[in-house]
């Protein structure tokens, strides 16, 4: 039997737009990282290298959306290269100030600017949902393999940040990750025959996508996922740091990628019965349970058997979660309601990074594992009070068996819920 993989690619230009989206998404999981390793290098302080980290966060949870809500009405290649200018130049100006030691108030004005940055994994998946439309298996093998590209990123990028500012100079890893956003993005816009058609204004569906009730529940739930990433990252390159290898904590969290990697790997051939709100919630559960070894590590290979462990559930909770967003969000505003979800994480990285950053600064690398700890309780707690929203509009006694009996219950399974908005 063929590959589901292989498949996916027969589609003319799906190769070379998911190769861009891979170096446009590199800075994904090199930039915060770079920021943190930078700056604790250059200043030693950890609480200010966690508030910079924050701030490009918090700076790309705002602009974020915005972007891609224009990139939803006038197209990629209009909108993502001058928003792509606009972070390099910010980029440059943080590496310039860091190095000079200019004050604080200019690192944080130029890591907000470095936030203009598109959400390149929402813009390769809009690609996907429309060569895919309608095929619920190719379209979740195809989530299923960006899901590993992400996970690819975050094998390689802590490595080469972490790696090249230690080895060669502290500004090294968040200017090389400025490189590939360039060459990601320029590369990714001159694709015009896959990039999705921008939709008729008369089209649009009045308001934010925010305003499903569904992707709420994903929003809010993805901060809380993303304060674990955040405060993983930053606790981890202090703890390695405490143990006197401080550049061993890029392959640290590489093995951390490794195994969300792997699970969406296997996740991408499978062919699941059932709805996706349940995989959801059972999902982040998960990833909130795999937070408990981390509290009783004392040395880094224990360390990366615990982040291996913890990373199993996570790209198959990625993978659910866009197929979510498809049926919770109109096409007309598919890019933006995928952007939201990285925006709640974002949100939840700068809470955790910045957090994180303090417990390290006040009480040790080994205190801070209880942040993620946190996060991962309230992340499924959300996901649990939340579940019914998740759920088919239309479900019922009568229809839900039907719907739940149909192969991968993903994109296209059940009713778009255009009309299923309220009010933040």
């Amino acid at each position: 039997m063929p590959s589901p993989y292989r498949a996916i690619f027969g589609r003319p230009g799906t190769k070379t737009f998911s190769a861009a989206g891979l170096l446009g998404r590199m800075p994904l999981s090199m930039m915060s990282i770079g920021i943190v390793t930078m700056i604790s290098q250059l200043t030693g302080r950890y609480g200010l290298a966690g508030a910079l980290s924050a701030t490009l966060a918090l700076s790309a949870a705002v602009l974020g959306p915005q972007i891609s809500r224009l990139v939803d009405r006038h197209g990629q290649s209009r909108v993502l290269r001058p928003a792509t200018l606009v972070s390099i130049a910010a980029v440059a100006g943080l590496l310039l100030s860091a190095q000079q030691g200019w004050p604080d108030w200019v690192l944080f004005v130029f890591a907000a600017g470095a936030g203009c940055v598109p959400s390149i994994g929402s813009m390769i998946r809009a690609r996907w949902a429309e060569i895919y439309r309608g095929s619920p298996r190719e379209l979740h093998t195809a989530y299923a393999w960006e899901s590993i590209v992400d996970e690819t990123c975050f094998i390689f990028g802590p490595i080469l940040s972490i790696g090249l500012s230690t080895a060669w100079f502290p500004e090294a890893g968040p200017l090389l990750a400025a490189v590939f956003l360039a060459v990601g993005v320029f590369w990714l816009t001159a694709q015009r025959r896959t990039e999705p058609v921008p939709h008729p204004r008369e089209l649009h569906v009045k308001g934010s996508a925010l305003r499903s009730r569904g992707l709420q529940v994903l929003v809010v739930t993805f901060v809380a996922t993303g304060a674990i990433f955040g405060a993983i990252d930053v606790v981890t390159v202090a703890f390695a740091e405490e143990t006197g290898h401080k550049a061993a904590a890029s392959v640290v969290l590489a093995v951390y990628a490794l195994g969300s990697c792997a699970a969406g790997a296997v996740f991408g051939l499978l062919h699941l019965r059932g709805h996706a709100s349940r995989r959801f919630v059972v999902g982040v559960c998960a990833i909130a349970v795999s937070m408990v070894p981390l509290q009783l590590v004392d040395s880094l290979p224990l360390l990366a058997v615990a982040l291996f462990l913890a990373g199993l559930s996570i790209a198959p909770t990625m993978v659910t979660t866009m197929a979510l967003v498809e049926e919770h969000v109109p096409r007309s505003q598919l890019t933006e309601g995928m952007s939201w979800t990285s925006t709640g994480l974002a949100v939840g990285v700068a809470l955790g990074s910045s957090a994180a950053g303090w417990v390290v600064d006040a009480a040790g690398a080994a205190r801070g594992y209880l942040v993620p700890a946190a996060a991962g309780v309230l992340g499924a707690l959300v996901a649990l009070a939340g579940y019914r929203r998740l759920r088919p509009k239309a479900a019922s006694p009568v229809t839900e068996p039907a719907a739940a009996g149909t192969p991968s219950a993903h994109a296209g399974a059940v009713p778009r819920p255009q009309d299923e908005q309220s009010v933040v």
